[in-house]
């Protein structure tokens, strides 16, 4: 059984809630990522923001990233898999709602241990699956 943390990117690097956008953006650029967990006091997870967040929610919006921080776009409790969940169990919650990116959290401590996305999923399933997972996730509501 393949487990959710032998699939995930070890090591994300968190914004605090606290930071700009701004900050958020450049770490960013600088990672070669487009989305980065949002994290409160030790390491426990709050969210995600993305790219397209930073530009639907905060430039189209008349929002100055310099002083909008990550917390203020951080909306609901985000989903969430356990690092010793079986793959289908990451597959399952990220076809459901429809998510390329899933964080994998340590239990109890809901502290932040990996990051699950897409070309994880690729690099590690038969091909027939992943057309599978990609069909979910891309597909169009009815």
């Amino acid at each position: 059984m393949t487990t959710a943390q032998e699939i995930m990117h070890s090591g994300a690097e968190c914004v605090t809630e606290q930071e700009s956008l701004t900050v958020a953006a450049k770490l960013m650029r600088d990672r070669g990522v487009g989305a980065l967990p949002i994290c409160g006091e030790n390491d426990k997870l709050l969210g995600i923001i993305t790219d397209r967040d930073i530009v639907v929610k905060c430039l189209a919006a008349g929002l100055d990233p310099a002083v909008t921080t990550a917390g203020e776009l951080a909306e609901g409790r985000p989903l969430t898999v356990e690092g010793e969940d079986d793959i289908e169990q990451v597959l399952r919650v990220m076809e459901q709602y429809r998510v390329r990116r899933l964080p994998v959290i340590d239990h109890p401590d809901h502290k932040l241990i990996g990051m699950i996305s897409e070309a994880d999923v690729a690099r590690h399933l038969p091909q027939a699956r992943v057309a599978e997972f990609v069909s979910a996730i891309c597909a169009e509501e009815e």
